[in-house]
């Protein structure tokens, strides 16, 4: 493990770092300067991110002091730094707060919004801005939310609590249920449960239903009420999921030939860019229901968000 960080966290974010590995001192140091270590290490960023950061005084060492970048390369030395963000445009609803208290926080998440910061969503994540609107520095999810979906995340508040409330999730002790705006076909019987096996490989961005292998996804299916629109005729659904397979729901639905509106990966993975918050999938993560672990009482967080519903006129038809 590292030492404490000598640099405050910066955007709600920790700051970076990293260790130049041990050496046997009788062999040649594989970098003359610190510097060259960085630029081999920092690739993303190349010897021009490099150079910038040093000239900004973005390195530091354990007691806070810039590196020039000039010193010769030693072996098991830390070097601290925050790492550059990209100009993220503004994700354009506010995340809610349902519920706080001394141990966790209940978000309602709009869509759009990652759950962490990874990629290229780092300040527009919901961890992020809550750690900064809320002063919780600690802050950290219990479980995580797709970007493309809205609804109900519990965060715990400090990492002392992050285990015995991601446990609840890992044991299968939280009761979700999700509403979905989907196709409504009439000669489908509902509710139903819907089962299969899921798979989602690595490098491909949509999973997959694999026939004839054993079930390994759950949800219980049914129709809240059906949504009539130039566009057709479309169905609120409410999925109630008793496993938590990548795009379970979306999956599920995709493959009865209802899939969610709005989704940009079933059935055809559409070329859309992450910065585009013109089309939301219409899923919305409604309520989580649990015993608190702490407390051993029960707590139950429903959303109020509302799905948009469908078009007000039908897609055009595709022409040659």
């Amino acid at each position: 493990m590292p030492p404490r960080s000598p640099l405050p966290p910066r955007h709600g974010l920790a700051a970076a770092w990293l260790r130049t590995p041990d050496r046997d001192p009788t062999q040649t140091p594989p970098w003359a300067t610190i510097r060259d270590f960085l630029v081999a290490r920092l690739t993303p960023i190349g010897a021009e991110g490099v150079d910038r950061q040093f000239a900004a005084a973005g390195f530091v060492d354990e007691a806070g002091q810039p590196w020039r970048g000039d010193e010769p390369y030693r072996p098991n030395t830390f070097i601290w730094f925050h790492r550059e963000l990209r100009e993220e445009p503004v994700v354009p609803s506010t995340e809610d707060i349902l519920y706080r208290d001394d141990r966790i926080v209940v978000a309602d998440k709009p869509h759009f919004l990652s759950t962490i910061p990874r990629g290229r969503h780092v300040v527009q994540s919901l961890v992020v801005r809550l750690r900064n609107r809320l002063d919780l520095p600690e802050l950290g999810p219990a479980h995580r939310l797709d970007r493309l979906t809205a609804g109900v995340v519990l965060l715990t508040t400090e990492k002392r609590w992050r285990g015995a409330y991601q446990g609840l999730f890992e044991r299968r002790e939280v009761a979700k249920t999700y509403r979905a705006i989907a196709p409504f076909d009439p000669g489908l019987t509902l509710p139903r449960r819907l089962r299969g096996h899921i798979v989602k490989r690595r490098g491909s961005l949509q999973a997959e239903l694999i026939a004839g292998a054993p079930d390994n996804a759950s949800t219980t299916l049914e129709l809240v009420r059906v949504l009539d629109s130039p566009a057709g005729r479309w169905a609120d659904y409410r999925l109630t999921p008793e496993t938590g397979r990548t795009h379970q729901l979306r999956v599920q639905l995709n493959a009865l030939g209802l899939p969610i509106l709005g989704d940009p990966l079933y059935p055809d993975v559409l070329d859309v860019d992450v910065d585009d918050f013109s089309t939301p999938l219409r899923l919305l993560a409604e309520s989580l229901s649990f015993i608190d672990p702490i407390e051993g009482t029960a707590r139950r967080f429903v959303s109020h968000r509302e799905l948009d519903g469908p078009p007000a006129s039908p897609r055009p038809e595709a022409t040659d």
